[in-house]
């Protein structure tokens, strides 16, 4: 084998493993923010991070084996700051992704060659079987938009939700 070749073989498992390391759930706690510090908020077209001190309202957001969120319709207020509690209440690991349909069904495709992904953005938790994750997220966008579990095979089964911001 020549030496480019063995490169770029070793690049790629370089790659690999690096990006299975970076999406392990010990590996995403505020990775791109200096030790103690948060990272800023980030502008999407559907809200930004909450502070969890302005919460206006918790939200419980049930996610079962069956492939459904329950409620999977949630309305907010335009400006309202919202705790979303992800119970997983089923047996295998579920997560919750806020976003605009085109997004969702976007990363649903890249979730489908990269399956152990995980996250770390405000707009997603990663729930494992039993346990609650947190969203904390002010709606400061007026429209439709959804969440769902990107996990190969339950976006595609119908684990999708609506959200309204008026």
């Amino acid at each position: 084998m020549n030496t480019t070749i063995k490169t770029c073989l070793l690049s790629l498992v370089w790659l690999s493993s690096t990006m299975a390391q970076a999406h392990s759930p010990s590996a995403h706690k505020n990775h791109h923010a200096p030790t103690g510090a948060a990272a800023p908020a980030e502008q999407k077209d559907w809200g930004i991070a909450g502070d969890p001190k302005k919460v206006q309202r918790t939200i419980e957001v049930r996610m079962t084996d069956n492939m459904r969120f329950t409620p999977n319709l949630i309305q907010v207020k335009l400006g309202e700051t919202v705790r979303l509690v992800a119970v997983n209440a089923g047996k295998v690991l579920h997560e919750i992704v806020i976003g605009t349909p085109t997004e969702l069904k976007a990363h649903a495709e890249m979730m489908k060659k990269h399956p152990g992904m995980e996250h770390d953005e405000p707009y997603m938790a990663h729930v494992d079987p039993g346990k609650k994750g947190d969203i904390v997220w002010t709606f400061n966008r007026a429209g439709n938009f959804e969440f769902a579990c990107l996990i190969p095979g339950h976006f595609e089964a119908g684990m999708i939700g609506r959200i309204t911001v008026q």
